[in-house]
C-alpha cells in the first residue's frame, strides 16, 4: 500500500492522556495511519479549513471525536462541520466518555459513522485500532485509490 493509499486519523480530544493511549495503541498494533490531533473544536475547524498555522491533515481521513471539551465540544463541533458545505461529508466517529442515551441519540442524528465509549473500547484503545484498520480495508472515501 502506498503512503498516499493511508489513511489519516484526526482525533479531536481535550484529553492529553487519552490521545497519547490512541496514539500508542496504533502504533503498538503496527498500523501506520498518520494521527493528527485537535485539543477542541474550534483548532479542529482551524485545521480542517487550512488556517491553522502549524497543522494540516493529510486526505483521506476520518475524524474521532469527543464530546466533552473546552471552547467547542463535540456537538457544537459537529454542528459547525455539518452546517459547512465544504465539510460536512467528512466520516466522524464519537469516541467520549459519555455513555448516555440522549448523547448517542444526539450524536446521531448528525450523521455519524458510530459512537464509540471510551471504557468499551478496550483497553488501551486496542480494539479502536482495530477498527479503523477494518475500516480503511473496507471502505473507499473520496481521495483515495486502490492499487
Amino acid at each position: 500500500m502506498l503512503s498516499s493509499e493511508l489513511l489519516s486519523v484526526f482525533l479531536i480530544d481535550d484529553d492529553d492522556v487519552a490521545c497519547e493511549s490512541v496514539i500508542r495503541s496504533f502504533k503498538k498494533s503496527g498500523i501506520p495511519f498518520p494521527i493528527i490531533t485537535a485539543g477542541d473544536g474550534l483548532e479542529a475547524l482551524e485545521i480542517l479549513r487550512g488556517s491553522h498555522p502549524t497543522k494540516k491533515i493529510p486526505e483521506p481521513f476520518v475524524i474521532l471525536l469527543d464530546l466533552n471539551m473546552p471552547r467547542m465540544n463535540g456537538f457544537e463541533f459537529l454542528k459547525e462541520l455539518r452546517n459547512d458545505a465544504a465539510l460536512s461529508s467528512n466520516v466522524v466517529f464519537i469516541l467520549t466518555t459519555s455513555n448516555d442515551d440522549n448523547d448517542r441519540s444526539r450524536a446521531y442524528q448528525d450523521h455519524i459513522a458510530g459512537y464509540m465509549v471510551k471504557s468499551a473500547v478496550g483497553q488501551q484503545f486496542n480494539h479502536l485500532a482495530k477498527l479503523i484498520l477494518s475500516y480503511q480495508d473496507t471502505v473507499f472515501l473520496p481521495g483515495r485509490r486502490r492499487a
